[in-house]
């Protein structure tokens, strides 16, 4: 799964790394109707779920006949809220969507088909437990462990930061879905919410041994693939299981990442006198 990310580069910093057009940020922000905002966001190494985050869109809407637009950044909320919720709280249980059901599931299969985006991040944290015994075992999913809860309450966590060792940006599979608040009025910005959710999949072995999940993360050459709206499901199915596993590297980092109080770069620093494991 992914509860944590870590994603310090600017809007600027972020066109210039997904070969995006530049967009100004402007003090009238367009439609929030139509198209998401962008927003200049700092440096975030601790970010949680309910925080807004950058996010690479593909070609927005046009006309019928219209040649597509370019792929363009803009800011969600972390956490998906389907456009039939009657409440935004929602969105707080829908941080990850399962690749093996993205598709299908009410909550996701609209966006999964025509909303898809990348998500940004320096490195994704996942947590490692550690029993009673001292001896580590994986994380577990809700959805796949009835002793999920039982196990977490009796062990410590290890927290690790998964990354390219090259440093380069890692591209989240994501989805996105706009949600009106029925409470507010239509011309009120506020009422207008964009929101998303990572796509997670199986942990691949070399990460397998800390946690049983992981999200998707799209490899360059298959970012245009995973934001064209006219993408098939073979195409897609093929960058669901595309990750470049033999491009990351695992840190052990500081527990200060457990608490989302604390922040900075100094919670993606490997801890003292380990070093990067790199898997293959």
């Amino acid at each position: 799964m992914c509860g944590r990310y870590a994603q310090s580069r600017n809007h600027r910093q972020l066109q210039l790394a997904f070969g995006l057009p530049e967009e100004a940020l402007t003090e009238e922000p367009p439609d929030p109707r139509a198209w998401p905002p962008l927003d200049e966001l700092p440096a975030d190494y601790n970010i949680a779920p309910g925080r807004p985050v950058y996010a690479v869109l593909g070609p927005p809407p046009r006309g019928e006949g219209a040649a597509p637009g370019p792929c363009s950044l803009h800011t969600l909320r972390w956490g998906l809220v389907p456009s039939w919720a009657k409440e935004r709280s929602i969105g707080y249980r829908m941080i990850n969507a399962r690749a093996e059901t993205v598709a299908d599931k009410p909550a996701f299969r609209a966006a999964y088909r025509r909303r898809r985006c990348l998500l940004p991040a320096d490195a994704y944290y996942e947590w490692q437990l550690v029993g009673p015994d001292g001896r580590p075992q994986p994380s577990t999913s809700p959805a796949t462990d009835p002793e999920h809860k039982k196990r977490k309450s009796k062990a410590a966590k290890r927290p690790f930061a998964i990354r390219y060792r090259d440093g380069a940006p890692l591209a989240m599979a994501g989805i996105f879905e706009r949600w009106r608040d029925p409470e507010a009025d239509e011309s009120d910005p506020a009422a207008w919410l964009w929101s998303c959710a990572v796509v997670t999949t199986q942990a691949a072995p070399g990460l397998d041994h800390i946690h049983e999940r992981m999200p998707v993360v799209v490899p360059e050459q298959d970012w245009r693939v995973w934001l064209d709206p006219a993408s098939g499901a073979a195409d897609l199915s093929h960058t669901l299981a595309s990750t470049p596993v033999s491009e990351l590297a695992v840190d052990e980092v500081s527990p200060e990442v457990n608490s989302v109080k604390n922040n900075g770069p100094g919670l993606l620093e490997p801890v003292a006198g380990e070093e990067p494991d790199t898997l293959f």
